[in-house]
């Protein structure tokens, strides 16, 4: 497999790859390591979100903030007033434009021409379970807490830029399930096609599909 080094000097143009899915389905943690498997950015819309929430004086918490009281009323607010999305979008549309980056975000899909995009599916059973492990609660109040989270999220991307989250898989080269995948190996799949049909392509024509 390619390093991030040779990668750099294959590719006539910066490496830009998005990653998507819901919540539970693993993006973040598989963002994360390939932008260290590749020696690139990680940069996170949700991570960018939450620091704007906690400079509004909203409680940060070490995990599942999102599905928490706080981040539910933190939605609320972003549906009422878009500046939270618009600004996190903007600072993630530069950092594209300087490449060699992996976006973790919900909306770059769509908004980006250039990039590599991933779609992560998973069950909603599945997802809530990875987050009743991850944050130590039940399985039904990870799923309760899903579905209230998305209904939200999915209102607040549809009324800003049209989309619809989870429904609309236009923009995307790739869409791997991962229900029945462990982490590693969805990391190994993507590795492959990264590898394969990213690093050592023709970059300039592939993101340019979209």
């Amino acid at each position: 497999m390619i390093k991030g080094k040779k990668a750099k000097k294959k590719n006539k143009e910066p490496i830009v790859i998005c990653i998507c899915g819901l919540a539970g389905s693993g993006k973040s943690t598989l963002a994360k390591k390939l932008a260290e498997k590749y020696g690139i950015k990680y940069c996170s819309g949700g991570n960018a979100l939450k620091a704007l929430a906690i400079e509004e004086n909203y409680k940060p918490l070490k995990r599942g903030w999102w599905e928490s009281k706080e981040g539910m009323r933190f939605l609320e607010k972003r549906g009422k007033d878009p500046k939270f999305d618009e600004a996190v979008d903007r600072k993630f549309l530069e950092l594209a434009k300087e490449g060699n980056v992996i976006l973790d975000s919900w909306t770059m899909p769509w908004l980006l021409k250039e990039g590599f995009k991933v779609w992560l599916e998973a069950s909603p059973e599945k997802r809530a379970e990875r987050i009743a492990n991850r944050d130590r609660i039940s399985f039904e109040e990870a799923l309760k807490a899903l579905r209230n989270k998305e209904k939200r999220t999915k209102a607040i991307y549809k009324k800003l830029y049209g989309f619809s989250l989870g429904e609309d898989f236009a923009p995307f080269h790739l869409i791997l399930d991962t229900d029945n995948l462990k982490a590693e190996e969805v990391l190994q799949v993507l590795c492959e096609v990264i590898g394969n049909v990213v690093v050592n392509s023709d970059s300039s024509k592939l993101f340019n599909r979209v």
